[in-house]
């Protein structure tokens, strides 16, 4: 059922968009990984995720697991509930127990959906669940003009894997100075793939060419 539904979302997306991705190639093979993305649209779980590999795991809220049927049917999709009021351990050790069942997980760091299109500070949840897991961090870019409609010309852009290794102690208690720092690593490298390079550099991420690989 899994690879039904995501062939359909695939299909979907690029009927509803001029959707293009690219840098797939950046996404490690047969592991799981953290997909770090801004946020645009409510669309942007489903574009992030068709064009990505494996399986996933997603947070949602825990009033869409009432119903049994539709409970059933998010679950077999990857989705584990997120009650309010908790605290964020419980969602950490939930998205590290998922990572190590090689579903990869999809986090939108912003927190809340851009309403000028320009990437926000971002939260470091994403570095923690890195720091706990020692999973790559993928930066994804979701790129278009000012409102998602009808066949909008739209981009995912995948960008090269953050090891957390390089920026933090990998274990149960990161340590929080680490954590900020790659933070800042997933957050710029977004901001990139969005924005494109410094007015000093003259060539943009978001330029000329396409990528299907």
């Amino acid at each position: 059922m899994y690879y039904f539904c995501k062939a359909l979302v695939w299909i979907y997306m690029h009927i509803a968009y001029k959707l293009r991705y690219k840098g797939r190639k950046n996404i490690p093979k047969r592991t799981a990984v953290i997909y770090a993305s801004n946020h645009r649209s409510y669309a942007d779980p489903p574009l992030v995720g068709a064009g990505g590999r494996g399986k996933y795991a997603f947070m949602a809220k825990e009033e869409l697991f009432k119903n049994k049927f539709f409970s059933l049917l998010v679950r077999s999709l990857g989705a584990f509930p997120v009650s309010r009021g908790k605290g964020d351990t419980e969602v950490i050790d939930r998205a590290v127990e998922k990572l190590g069942q090689k579903r990869s997980l999809m986090i939108f760091p912003e927190g809340t959906r851009s309403k000028d299109g320009k990437v926000g500070r971002g939260h470091g949840g994403a570095a923690l669940i890195a720091a706990r897991s020692g999973c790559l961090i993928i930066p994804v870019g979701i790129v278009y003009g000012d409102k998602l409609k009808f066949r909008t010309k739209l981009q995912v852009i995948y960008g090269e894997p953050i090891d957390p290794a390089e920026y933090v102690e990998i274990g149960d208690e990161p340590n929080p100075r680490q954590l900020v720092r790659l933070k800042n690593r997933y957050m710029a490298d977004i901001k990139r793939l969005v924005e494109g390079e410094p007015e000093k550099n003259s060539e943009t991420v978001t330029g000329g060419g396409t990528e299907n690989e």
